[in-house]
């Protein structure tokens, strides 16, 4: 094999980015180092990989259908790497847990690694803007758990842990919360409060657009400015749970979705070639096996 994988990850990173300069500076190499470097695998290979023609490289039809196989080849990398890292046995002395969801979902989880791991501190952090996986590719955090998202970096893996619930909900006297049934434009035509992270986002998120919306970094902040009466919004059913049950705050039934509650998936995230502790791959396991759920409307467990 006369090509590296430097030049693969190149290759990929070009694509990615949309130019040489750019692949560059976020490898952290010169520009003509990328150049060459694409140019010895197009010798390699003996076909081009990129119309140049234009201001901005472009994907040849070879170089397109090569692309999917180079980041097979990247991907498998990354997993090579982490299989080797999972049978490291150094024990940290500390490991930071980066959580989007309602806490009490994880609780469990959390109690047992205590009783395995007493001596190992765990450092809880709730991302800025939601965004867990910026925090795991940065490497700030060992670990995430996070409402799913349509895609993540190649270099993180995840796996699904259930399902909570997301409900739209608004204060008692709010004029959409004394209507039995909302449509999407009734929706659309008050002010909609929005957890930043989610903004066209997650599943769904597009019908719930309004031509008035303010945003905010925390659901806590959410729940007070929906507590004031400055809109509606949508927020984890298991922090309103309190607020529902006492009337303070009434779940808005969607006429379009009469008999559904919105069910959106929870992933473990992780960064595929960190070299993780002992805690904290015992942690990573014992969140993958266990089963994030709730009972959704008609009395229905979320995740079976």
């Amino acid at each position: 094999m006369r090509y590296s994988l430097d030049q693969l990850e190149m290759f990929a990173r070009v694509v990615k980015t949309g130019s040489f300069s750019a692949a560059a500076r976020s490898l952290g190499k010169t520009q003509s180092t990328i150049s060459i470097a694409i140019a010895n695998l197009e010798v390699d290979w003996g076909l081009p990989l990129f119309d140049r023609t234009s201001k901005l490289p472009v994907l040849t039809p070879a170089g397109r259908k090569l692309l999917n196989e180079v980041e097979l080849v990247l991907e498998r990398c990354l997993d090579l790497e982490s299989h080797a890292n999972d049978l490291g046995e150094l024990v940290e002395p500390r490991i930071t847990l980066a959580i989007e969801v309602p806490y009490p979902a994880l609780m469990p989880a959390i109690a047992d690694f205590a009783t395995q791991f007493p001596n190992v501190d765990l450092d809880i952090r709730h991302p800025l803007l939601g965004n867990v996986a910026e925090l795991l590719v940065k490497d700030e955090v060992d670990l995430g758990v996070a409402f799913a998202q349509p895609a993540y970096p190649r270099d993180l893996g995840f796996s699904q842990m259930g399902k909570l619930i997301l409900a739209h909900v608004a204060r008692h006297d709010h004029p959409l919360a004394k209507q039995k049934s909302v449509s999407f434009a009734e929706l659309r035509s008050q002010r909609r409060l929005v957890f930043s992270a989610h903004n066209n986002t997650l599943p769904s998120t597009e019908y719930l657009d309004s031509a008035r919306s303010w945003q905010a970094e925390s659901y806590l902040a959410l729940l007070e400015m929906a507590r004031a009466g400055l809109g509606w919004t949508t927020l984890p059913r298991q922090l309103m749970l309190r607020e529902l049950e006492s009337g303070e705050f009434v779940e808005l039934q969607l006429a379009a979705y009469p008999h559904t509650d919105w069910l959106v998936g929870v992933d473990l995230i992780w960064p595929k070639a960190r070299v993780l502790g002992k805690a904290a791959m015992w942690l990573k396991r014992r969140l993958q096996a266990h089963k994030v759920s709730e009972r959704d409307r008609n009395g229905n467990a979320t995740t079976l």
